[in-house]
């Protein structure tokens, strides 16, 4: 920690978990590979528009440079459901560990997201407490509709997102009557809708560009510095650190 004034105002506050916010920590390393996004999606039907935007997204993410790889979650099984050693599971966990970003994309059901969509989430493992495998990753969230536009479950993944601790881009992408905005074959029509996708996967590549490889720096935490702090001071037996 820096030294600065104001610590003996601060009586409550452990000096050795607190840290003056450094901005030369927050210089992202020129980094060689791609910005690794992964993709994942809440539906599966045969004809699934939440899977059609996604390859959408998957195109243009491409197209901005990055290396992405679309998670199809035909064969998960539920959570708890099935040992964690299961193909489809560690597969999924993974890729978790692989991205640097994440891209999640739901119909939306009984004005939420879907339980596929939710399930995927649940079947993240939460070792080491709080610290989540998700933490530091960047997020950006995208929905479907059958009617009007709505954006519940857009509004519900950046709730589960802010809980997994990841860092989710301000941009999303909510289509309406989605069955009027793909083709045959699957691919979006030219729209304002598809115009709000390619902000969207701009903005995400340009946010994970700006936060892979100081991420960590950006989620310590003070809470969780002073525990760690109050558990070595334990273990050596002493008073201070």
């Amino acid at each position: 920690m820096q030294k600065g004034a104001g610590l003996s105002d601060l009586p409550n506050v452990v000096p050795a978990a607190l840290e003056v916010p450094d901005f030369s920590r927050l210089n992202a390393p020129n980094l060689q590979h791609k910005p690794r996004i992964l993709m994942l999606y809440g539906s599966l039907r045969e004809r699934s528009y939440s899977r059609f935007l996604t390859l959408e997204g998957q195109r243009l993410l491409e197209a901005f440079g990055a290396e992405v790889r679309v998670f199809h979650a035909n064969g998960l099984p539920l959570p708890n459901d099935a040992p964690d050693t299961h193909p489809n599971v560690q597969e999924l966990r993974e890729a978790m560990l692989w991205s640097e970003g994440q891209v999640w994309t739901s119909p939306e059901r009984h004005g939420a997201m879907s339980a596929v969509m939710k399930a995927q989430i649940d079947w993240i493992p939460l070792p080491g407490g709080a610290i989540r495998p998700t933490q530091g990753r960047t997020l950006a969230v995208m929905q479907v509709s059958g009617g009007s536009q709505s954006f519940n479950a857009v509004n519900q993944m950046r709730i589960l997102g802010r809980w997994m601790r990841m860092v989710t881009i301000p941009n999303q992408s909510s289509v309406a009557k989605a069955f009027q905005e793909f083709d045959d074959d699957g691919r979006m029509r030219p729209s304002s809708y598809y115009d709000r996708v390619v902000d969207v996967m701009e903005e995400l590549v340009k946010v994970t560009l700006i936060n892979r490889g100081v991420s960590g720096y950006l989620t310590s935490r003070y809470s969780e510095r002073k525990e760690t702090a109050a558990k070595l001071e334990e273990r050596v037996g002493i008073k201070s650190i």
